[in-house]
């Protein structure tokens, strides 16, 4: 007899004091055998993969992009190394509105690329989403994502937020720029990331460890403008500038300013705004950088699909809808970040902050230059 296990396996048995015959038994075995193969379809091995997942809801599919297959088989599955207060909300409201499953791996985004180039064609992912046009740029490099033809996305990302070959697209926006003590520093004062290297800052400049990605991207963009020499020397007059040793974070950057223990500093916009919706008499600031110039350096949260995707189309739906006007919104609502489409406007504290003019460098030279960053800084002396 057939003994059920659990819903998967199954575990032949004969009863007791029963004898079968040689072709019976094998009767039997060709009989259990078929049962194993129909019940594993599904569940899937995607579906047991260790992943969470977003419960399924009964509405109908909307469909992919036209220009995409359009066949859509099972759940999307995500790698990311955004946190998962962070992207829960999303991907249930577009289970709620598609009947799309997704199920999500989340961790540091170095290890995500890792396994995903480790697993090859076997790969549960069907997406990659994570922080910063260089993990994006890397991924990409290393043949780990696909090109996406999609007038959706085209529509809705502007060019320098997106990979010129189409294999990434930026779904959110943050600034990197200048925060100042509005108790000891007069706006006037500030202009640019390359004036914070003058004499009058001497002493009185923070800033966060080199080792972190974001200001890796803000050096490489600046050696695509500026050259690696002219580029080197601002380095080096930021770190003659510190008034302490570099900060593991930004938060706790903002913090030494409110402290009094610097009076200006870097940081993502999005850092500031979480310490200001804790305790909006924060004593900081933030100031548009190179506003007369190229614009305030900005780098984004993105997302490709995987190489290897085995549910490309619904891959491809679940990013175009990441880029429209809701999920956009919750993009500023959940972390304070910009929309990465211009036509949807931030929240209201986001909003607060007032317009400034990006750079509009397209952010892959935070992917291929950062290389050249890295080099840099250390010469610089900048740790």
């Amino acid at each position: 007899m057939l003994v059920l296990l659990n819903d998967n396996y199954y575990h032949l048995r004969p009863f007791k004091g029963f004898k079968m015959s040689r072709l019976s038994l094998n009767i039997l075995i060709i009989i259990s055998f078929l049962a194993l193969v129909a019940c594993s379809a599904e569940p899937s091995g995607r579906e047991s993969a260790g992943l969470n997942t977003i419960s399924l809801q009964s509405a109908p599919d909307q469909g992919a992009s036209q220009s995409e297959i359009t066949e859509i088989n099972g759940p999307v599955i995500v790698y990311s190394s955004r946190q998962e207060h962070l992207i829960k909300p999303l991907f249930d409201r577009f289970t709620a509105e598609t009947g799309i499953k997704v199920q999500y791996q989340t961790g540091e985004e170095g290890p995500l690329i890792a396994r995903l180039q480790a697993e090859g064609e076997q790969t549960f992912a069907d997406i990659l989403y994570t922080v910063d046009a260089g993990n994006l740029w890397s991924a990409a490099e290393k043949g780990l994502l696909a090109p996406i033809d999609s007038e959706i996305l085209e529509h809705n990302i502007p060019d320098h937020l997106q990979d010129p070959l189409n294999r990434w697209f930026g779904l959110s926006v943050r600034a990197r720029t200048i925060v100042y003590s509005t108790e000891r520093v007069n706006p006037a004062e500030l202009s640019s990331y390359t004036a914070l290297a003058n004499p009058q800052w001497q002493g009185r400049l923070c800033l966060r460890t080199s080792r972190k990605v974001y200001n890796m991207s803000l050096v490489a963009t600046m050696i695509e403008r500026l050259g690696e020499t002219e580029t080197q020397e601002v380095v080096e007059g930021w770190v003659s500038n510190l008034a302490t040793r570099v900060f593991s974070g930004d938060a706790q950057l903002i913090e030494a300013i409110a402290a009094g223990q610097c009076d200006v500093g870097l940081v993502n916009t999005y850092y500031l705004g979480q310490l200001q919706a804790q305790n909006p008499d924060i004593p900081v600031a933030l100031f548009w950088a190179n506003q007369n110039s190229s614009g305030v350096h900005v780098n984004i949260s993105g997302a490709g699909v995987t190489t290897y995707a085995k549910n490309r189309a619904g891959a491809v739906q679940l990013i175009e809808w990441l880029s429209t006007a809701e999920p956009q919104y919750l993009f500023s609502d959940l972390n304070l970040e910009f929309p990465a489409n211009p036509d949807v406007s931030p929240v209201d504290l986001v909003a607060s902050w007032g317009d400034y003019k990006q750079d509009t460098l397209n952010v892959e030279a935070a992917g291929r230059l950062q290389a050249d960053a890295v080099m840099l800084m250390d010469r610089a002396d900048y740790r």
